[in-house]
């Protein structure tokens, strides 16, 4: 049997959504810090600054929908709910990881081209009128 070949340039490829999910900011800060093994929801929540309870409730689904983290529940009360990668999520570090730090590595140049474009607009803006 041969194998589909996924083309995300293709309009209705199932590929573009896959990278929607991987490229999502939440996406990239649950997998980052899912990488150190098992988490609690809470514990998830307290390490990515300013994601709020819906959003990571989402953001957990969607990886878990899409094979890349898995939900354990403990049978106890109350119930205990841990997060963890699966093989499929933590192929997926290295990738992250690499746009990670580039993003760190060229904060202060992109900001520095957003300062010089948006003085560039200003000034064509005052020009115009």
């Amino acid at each position: 049997m041969t194998q589909p070949v996924w083309d995300p340039l293709v309009r209705d490829c199932p590929s573009r959504r896959l990278l929607d999910r991987i490229g999502d900011r939440w996406t990239v800060l649950v997998v980052g810090v899912l990488a150190d093994g098992r988490l609690r929801f809470s514990e998830i929540q307290h390490a990515v600054d300013g994601v709020s309870q819906k959003m990571l409730t989402q953001t957990l689904r969607a990886l878990e929908r899409d094979g890349l983290v898995a939900r354990t529940v403990f049978p106890q009360v109350p119930p205990r709910v841990e997060y963890e990668l699966t093989d499929v999520g933590r192929s997926l570090l290295g990738p992250l990881r690499a746009l990670t730090d580039w993003a760190t590595e060229h904060m202060s140049g992109v900001l520095d081209a957003r300062g010089s474009y948006d003085e560039a607009q200003a000034r064509d803006e005052l020009a115009a009128h």
